[in-house]
């Protein structure tokens, strides 16, 4: 049986970017007799003089990611002393980078992981806006950064995405006379919720335009003044029970809103 060649990938952060180059480079000469030891983290010279004596014995290849200077010199030095191929997978595209747009690099390991960690965050944010919307899982309450309440049409699911972009874990409940509340709504800190008011007028003009969205009649109780101000009155008295800060939505677009509510937040968390 062939005996696999030996490939050590150093990397000064977690090490997945010199790991998926050297499979895809070995993939053209029958990736499967490579094995790819990872040497993640590395952040002394010790830690790359153990790779180069290992290299060394096995006479194999070295592929690094690093980007602190002195660790890259010293491997870079040490290499060429022990005869051992090392291969730089970072540093021509960095000066690349370099010159074209006259910058020069943070040489700071770990900074693709926080990126990657930021997006995944967001993307849990946005699955999680999407479960709890509408009261469809209360339990998602007691899970949320922030819990948005209000009658229908005072922008609760728009306001969920955009808080969820910005990585906030945001569940709303709408509240309806003939629907009594969820209990885990009062069992949440007043300072994790959010109450959301209107003005009768805006919300009678929005329940229309939406009524006739919809190909329905504008006269539809859903519309009607007096159901509106039934829904308002039920909505305080639910938010003063709750104990939570309110916003008026009233003419406020979803991104002013939501700086509001985020400035209420931080407020009311800090007291």
């Amino acid at each position: 049986m062939e005996t696999k060649q030996v490939v050590y990938v150093i990397s000064d952060s977690v090490g997945e970017t010199a790991e998926l180059v050297v499979k895809a480079v070995a993939t053209q000469f029958n990736g499967g007799h490579v094995e790819i030891r990872r040497n993640s983290y590395v952040d002394d010279i010790e830690d790359i003089e153990d790779v180069i004596l290992l290299a060394k014995r096995g006479n194999s290849l070295i592929a690094y990611t690093i980007v602190i200077p002195d660790l890259k010199e010293y491997l870079d030095k040490r290499a060429v002393e022990e005869g051992i191929v090392a291969v730089d997978l970072l540093s021509p595209l960095m000066n690349a980078f370099t010159v074209k747009f006259n910058q020069e690099p943070h040489h700071q390991p770990g900074l693709m992981r926080q990126l990657d960690e930021e997006y995944f965050r967001k993307i849990e944010a946005i699955e999680f806006a999407v479960k709890y919307d509408d009261g469809r899982d209360p339990r998602g309450i007691l899970k949320a950064d922030i819990v948005l309440i209000g009658v229908s049409r005072t922008s609760k699911t728009p306001l969920s995405m955009y808080l969820a972009h910005k990585r906030y874990k945001v569940a709303n409940v709408p509240l309806v006379p003939e629907v009594p509340p969820p209990e885990e709504l009062f069992q949440i800190p007043r300072k994790n919720c959010i109450g959301l008011i209107i003005s009768p007028d805006k919300l009678n003009e929005i329940r229309k335009e939406r009524l006739k969205a919809l190909g329905l009649a504008s006269r539809a109780n859903y519309a009607s003044f007096q159901r509106i101000l039934d829904e308002l009155d039920y909505a305080e008295k639910i938010m003063k029970r709750v104990g939570c800060p309110i916003i008026n939505v009233s003419n406020k677009a979803v991104e002013e809103t939501a700086g509001l509510i985020l400035d209420v937040l931080k407020k009311e968390r800090s007291s």
